[in-house]
């Protein structure tokens, strides 16, 4: 298989490039990866419309990953209950080596191939659940490994890669190929390919929350009121669906602890 991720930059001499220019280039690259996203989009929706069917029966969603890719999939995850307002078990991102590699690479650890399914089976999954590989390489043993498992186990699988007719797409129900050709830096995923699992990302889990009902309008009524600025957009939110004043919207958001209840109880 040739590795789209790992061809040679299409930039030489990289060490005799002013600032303006390395900077300039790299954005002339970035500005190609939502393209490559957008070609992704039929792909995108059959997962999402799958894990939707199955979060509204009590399923949930996983992310494996490794390395970058992992730590992606944490970010995704993390972000959820904190915007949306759900159990911190209804997204879960798993990184090989555990959350000690979020800041620290474990060696080796993406090459287990063992390793994926032990850390799934850790939180007791089932056939109701989704799992979503992700691997710009998508050759990832821990990665390709883990939704192998799951396929035997009948759980449905989706991944994100960045190569086309890669391993990992084998072995997902739902494979996303977003192919955004060689990095700037040869083989550095972090940079387009990192950028085009984020965007992925964003979209899967932000247009899922949606799906299940966790957005009115367009705001984030159901967002944990973790510091004094979600405070206060809540309490703005609040003033424009109703007339009342700052301080009253404030004491009723603290009162009933979402915009959601505080105007269904205000109603």
């Amino acid at each position: 298989m040739k590795k789209v991720t790992e061809s040679n930059s299409k930039y030489r001499h990289l060490e005799k490039m002013s600032v303006v220019e390395l900077l300039s280039n790299i954005n002339q690259e970035d500005k190609t990866v939502p393209h490559a996203v957008e070609k992704a989009i039929p792909q995108i929706a059959s997962l999402v419309k799958e894990v939707v069917e199955k979060m509204r029966f009590g399923g949930r969603l996983f992310y494996i990953g490794a390395g970058t890719s992992g730590r992606l999939g944490i970010v995704d995850a993390s972000e959820c209950p904190p915007t949306f307002g759900v159990s911190d078990n209804w997204v879960i991102g798993l990184i090989a080596g555990g959350d000690s590699a979020i800041r620290k690479a474990v060696e080796f650890a993406e090459d287990n191939i063992d390793l994926a399914w032990n850390d799934l089976q850790e939180y007791s999954i089932t056939s109701q659940d989704t799992v979503i590989g992700i691997a710009a390489s998508g050759t990832t043993p821990y990665v390709v490994h883990g939704l192998k498992k799951c396929q035997e186990e009948n759980i449905t699988t989706g991944c994100i890669t960045c190569n086309p007719d890669a391993p990992i797409s084998k072995v997902a129900d739902h494979p996303i190929e977003v192919v955004v050709g060689p990095e700037f830096v040869t083989g550095s995923t972090r940079m387009k390919a990192g950028t085009a699992q984020k965007l992925v990302l964003n979209m899967i889990s932000t247009s899922i929350m949606i799906q299940l009902g966790r957005v009115a309008d367009n705001k984030m009524v159901d967002m944990q009121l973790s510091n004094n600025k979600l405070v206060d957009r809540g309490t703005k939110m609040i003033m424009n669906e109703t007339e009342l004043s700052y301080e009253t919207a404030k004491e009723a958001l603290l009162k009933y602890g979402s915009v959601r209840k505080a105007i269904a109880n205000l109603g």
